[in-house]
């Protein structure tokens, strides 16, 4: 648990830095390439290719491609369509996905859960109900699919470190994970980036650091340890707790002008659509064991 604690506090920084130095300003994908690069560049002096299996490298690289490439490429482009506290917020949906991950997996369904999507979307209606447009509702579904792809790494993560040995150091196999990423990052920027739109200041340059280096670089590796270490339950938790730390980043150095009430009461209602979703899911976990 404490590997996630200290990267939701390293991670807190991460939205508002690109919501107010990158977004808008820097070509999105060549700031998810130079992440991604940065962040291969931070583990491939430990590579031990002989330690995984073929298959297990190109898992592990798949992983590496949804949650890390994949994902960046859905968030980065939210920011040009919401604001910081908003991608903030739709964030909530990560552990509602976390759990219809599994029931697919198990071969389950559960209707309940549109029940409480439907909810959380009523949430987001609050939040700009005099300002929705197609733009803000493009914004939200792209923060979804970001959401998607952090909670089917997750996921799939956790499967495939189960059958891993333990005496595996888990730092000799990681860069598998960032070069899967890469391999989605960089096809993406020669075909969709804008080369005139390149970082051009210092402090640009040095959050593109930050981020690649340490955010993605230590942030992920350690985030995947701390996520096998811990039950479902304690994940979906900590996946949501970096929204108030963030939150609180954000309107505290940055956005002091926010519409406070507004974003609290639409806050309530998505947080409303999970603890529903959690007290369901821990009703009927209940309901099996008896």
């Amino acid at each position: 648990m404490g590997l996630l604690v200290g990267v939701t506090v390293l991670w807190a920084f991460s939205f508002s830095l690109i919501g107010v130095y990158l977004a808008g300003q820097v070509d999105s994908y060549f700031a998810v390439l130079m992440r991604v690069a940065l962040a291969a560049l931070v583990f491939l002096p430990f590579l031990r290719p002989a330690r995984l299996r073929g298959r297990q490298r190109l898992v592990l690289m798949g992983l590496g491609a949804v949650q890390l490439g994949v994902m960046y490429l859905f968030f980065y482009q939210s920011f040009l369509l919401l604001s910081v506290p908003e991608v903030l917020l739709f964030t909530i949906f990560t552990p509602l996905y976390i759990t219809l991950l599994d029931d697919v997996l198990f071969g389950r369904f559960t209707p309940f859960y549109l029940v409480t999507a439907a909810l959380a979307v009523l949430g987001a209606w609050v939040i700009r109900y005099d300002g929705v447009d197609s733009g803000f509702w493009l914004g939200f579904m792209v923060v979804q699919g970001a959401n998607l792809c952090f909670a089917l790494g997750q996921v799939g993560y956790r499967r495939l470190s189960a059958e891993l040995p333990a005496s595996l150091p888990r730092y000799s196999v990681f860069a598998w994970f960032y070069l899967g990423a890469l391999a989605v990052a960089l096809p993406a920027f020669a075909l969709l980036g804008d080369a005139a739109a390149l970082p051009t200041s210092e402090m640009q340059w040095g959050v593109l650091l930050w981020l690649g280096l340490v955010a993605s670089g230590l942030g992920y590796f350690l985030w995947n340890l701390g996520a096998v270490r811990v039950d479902a339950g304690a994940l979906a938790i900590m996946n949501n707790a970096l929204i108030p730390a963030g939150l609180v980043v954000n309107l505290v150095i940055w956005n002091r002008d926010a519409d406070l009430g507004r974003l609290a009461l639409g806050g309530a209602i998505i947080l409303a659509a999970l603890l529903l979703n959690e007290w369901w899911v821990r009703r009927r976990r209940l309901a099996t064991m008896a």
